[in-house]
């Protein structure tokens, strides 16, 4: 059983329930059919919510708007989430100063922006056997937009790439 998956009603295999009404009346434990009579008599479904108590406790409640305020406190949580945009800037170890200045006043918008910006030095060939190239060139880039930023940790040498975090500083 899924957590998504609900038993209602005749779907609830157990005999014996411990049975609570929509508005906290317990019905202490009875048997699934009494329960089931109870809840058909109020117009209600009866929702399994703790099937693996001893024995099962059901709840008397209208299911349809039960679902609906769920799905409904699950976009309103949606809305309060902040989604967080990291931009790549890629470099290479051998790019001109004026690439340089181009790329990090780039860089210097999206973090006034509130973005995250990801540093990415591509080693072709030959610049793999020096990896540190790239880190030198990513100090470099750090010089010029420490004011700005915060990183997350040193430049890291993964693969074929040399990559840098910098984050937008708060305030």
């Amino acid at each position: 059983m899924s957590k998504e998956e609900v038993l209602l009603n005749e779907d609830i295999r157990a005999n014996e329930v411990r049975c609570v009404g929509d508005d906290g009346t317990s019905y202490g434990v009875i048997s699934r059919d009494e329960a089931l009579k109870i809840a058909e008599k109020q117009g209600l479904d009866l929702v399994l919510i703790a099937p693996d108590a001893k024995p099962p406790v059901c709840k008397i409640m209208d299911y349809g708007k039960f679902r609906y305020q769920q799905e409904k406190k699950q976009k309103e949580a949606k809305k309060k989430q902040k989604v967080i945009d990291v931009k790549e800037i890629k470099l290479s170890v051998k790019i001109a100063q004026n690439d340089i200045n181009y790329k990090v006043k780039h860089a210097l918008e999206f973090l006034e922006e509130g973005k995250h910006v990801k540093f990415r030095v591509f080693l072709k060939g030959r610049e793999m056997a020096t990896p540190e190239a790239g880190v030198v060139m990513l100090e470099k880039v750090w010089d010029m937009i420490k004011d700005i930023g915060n990183r997350d940790k040193e430049p890291m040498i993964e693969g074929r790439y040399v990559n840098m975090l910098v984050t937008p500083k708060k305030g």
